[in-house]
């Protein structure tokens, strides 16, 4: 679904005219990439706000002016805020350098911060079998979208644009929209097929309709889905929020306890980069700590 905002367009005036100019260019440029919303809005906000404050024309911009900024922001601001203007500093001299708006390479590798990278959070079989006891009280449509998110892994932003037709409750498929506008089939699992087909029971039948509605009538927002999955961890008895994010990651590392290649687990959750899976290969299954503490006591 197109947003109405026109992210992808700086209309910052503090700006040097041709600076601005410039940058639309390189945010249109990430449009026509598909890159994700999210992305390009974080990039425009945070090259707004370096080309603001860092006022010297393109063509004359030093690496020393630029570490200098970096070395302000950087202050008080987490690592993964520094990585992330960091990434959008280098892409768009990248850009500039292609389109010779510049002749010079500003940015140094030995400037990204290293980042140690953490275990994503996810439930473990216990939890689930908690989660899902809890479920059992919740309306049908809290229900379907509990067992949907945890037996297909996809992101809330995924469900939000699922409308019924992609949906296929015998087949127990459906079709998504990913990162990057990029298509692709993910699988449910039969207690969410049988719950889903509960549901579309209480619909119109309007196959063009959002799968998840809210009380308005209009498709369940992220908003939405976060306060259901985070109302339902409570009831649970979780001590930490739960994220539909969480439920993402208990997909992906029940897949694996359960067998799963990466590239099975990876095509599945829309992952471009099969190193973007493999962190889940890092986390020890409870199958895996039984065999340990079988050999080793």
């Amino acid at each position: 679904m197109e947003s109405s905002k026109r992210y992808w367009e700086s209309t910052c005036e503090n700006l040097l005219k041709e600076t601005r100019i410039i940058l639309n260019e390189y945010l249109l440029s990430l449009k026509l990439e598909l890159k994700a919303e999210a992305t390009i809005s974080k990039y425009r906000k945070y090259l707004e706000r370096f080309l603001r404050e860092c006022s010297t024309p393109l063509d004359q911009l030093t690496s020393e002016e630029v570490l200098t900024w970096l070395n302000q922001f950087s202050q008080d601001k987490k690592p993964k805020t520094i990585d992330l203007v960091f990434s959008a500093l280098s892409s768009f001299f990248q850009y500039c350098l292609q389109e010779e708006y510049m002749e010079n390479v500003l940015m140094k590798k030995r400037w990204k911060p290293k980042i140690p990278q953490s275990l994503p959070k996810y439930l473990n079989e216990q939890e689930v079998a908690r989660l899902k006891r809890a479920a059992e009280n919740l309306s049908i449509r809290n229900r379907a979208l509990i067992l949907f998110l945890l037996s297909t892994g996809c992101r809330e932003s995924e469900v939000v644009n699922l409308t019924i037709q992609e949906v296929d409750v015998d087949k127990r498929t459906a079709i998504v929209e990913g990162k990057g506008k990029k298509i692709r089939h993910v699988h449910f699992s039969e207690e969410c097929g049988l719950v889903l087909k509960d549901y579309l029971r209480t619909r119109s039948g309007n196959k063009i309709e959002p799968l998840f509605l809210n009380k308005f009538g209009q498709a369940l927002g992220k908003n939405g889905i976060y306060l259901v999955t985070r109302k339902l961890g409570k009831q649970a008895g979780f001590t930490q929020t739960l994220h539909p994010h969480v439920l993402r990651h208990t997909f992906a590392t029940n897949m694996l306890a359960r067998g799963a290649d990466l590239q099975f687990i990876a095509d599945e959750m829309g992952h471009e980069d099969l190193n973007t899976t493999r962190i889940y290969a890092r986390i020890p299954t409870e199958d895996m700590i039984l065999k340990y503490q079988n050999i080793m006591g």
